[in-house]
Formats: C-alpha cells, structure tokens, sequence
C-alpha cells in the first residue's frame, strides 16, 4: 500500500499550500482545487484528511493549525493568568486562573483556533475546557503546558 501513503502525504501537503494561499470555505471546494492540481480526492477524504492535519474552521473558513513555536497572540497576552489544570474524565480539563481572569482566558482559547477545543465555560476563576476525545484532551495538555514552561 505504499501508493495509497504517498497518495495521502502528497494530497496533505497540497492541501496546505491551498489552506495557505487561498480562502477555502468548503471541502467541494477543496476537492475541486486539488482536482485541478490533478490530485483526485472525495469529500470524505478530504474530511479525513482536514482532521488529521489539525485544520480548523474560525470565521467561515478553513484555517490552518499554529506551526510548532507558534502562538496565538490572543492567548499568549493571558496566558501568564494560567494557574493550573487538571483532567476531569477524557473530554473535560478544569484550569485555573487568577481571579476574576476565567472568562478572558477562556474566551481567548475559543478565539485560539486549537482543534483539540470544543468549547469552553467560564467562572470567575476556573474554566472548563471540553474536548472531542481522550486524544485531543492530551493535546490540549501539551499545548498548556509549553505556556507554564515559557512563564
């Protein structure tokens, strides 16, 4: 099956450089783009493949993920408001924050883009963060804890 790999490995990387060149707002769009590239897709490979790459939907568009040491400038500026985290189950971390800073922090990882983030609810001091799967919940803890190492 190698051809089926290459195949894959050469349709993600299309893929970005369409993502970073081009205001991509659905995946028939998508596939027509690749298919003038003569790279044959179907929507739900394409599906398939804006999941594996981390690509995700802000603004009505396809977005892509931050590189590696990459910030979001958003979170970065509240990121010094992070107290902790912890896991609650495989969909649900509880982080902590200064006081009175749960709803920017949290509405700042919302406007993030990171795909691991379903969505978040926040308190005074302490938001909850939902995610899709034990997976991107680990994602997510990484992503964290790379802003409590730079503090």
């Amino acid at each position: 099956m190698p051809f089926d790999h290459d195949h894959r490995e050469a349709r993600h990387e299309a893929i970005l450089a369409i993502l970073e060149s081009a205001r991509v707002t659905n995946q028939a769009e998508l596939v027509e783009r690749l298919g003038a590239q003569g790279i044959s897709a179907t929507q739900s490979s394409i599906s398939r493949d804006l999941r594996d790459l981390g690509v995700a939907w802000i603004g009505g568009r396809y977005a892509l993920p931050l590189g590696r040491g990459e910030r979001d400038p958003a979170f970065v500026e509240v990121a010094g408001f992070l107290r902790g985290w912890k896991c609650a189950g495989p969909h649900l971390t509880v982080v902590s924050t200064a006081i009175g800073m749960a709803q920017s922090v949290a509405l700042a990882l919302d406007r993030s883009g990171w795909p691991e983030v379903a969505g978040t609810v926040a308190g005074d001091d302490t938001f909850f963060v939902a995610t899709a799967s034990a997976r991107d919940q680990h994602s997510l803890l990484r992503r964290l804890e790379s802003f409590r190492k730079e503090a």
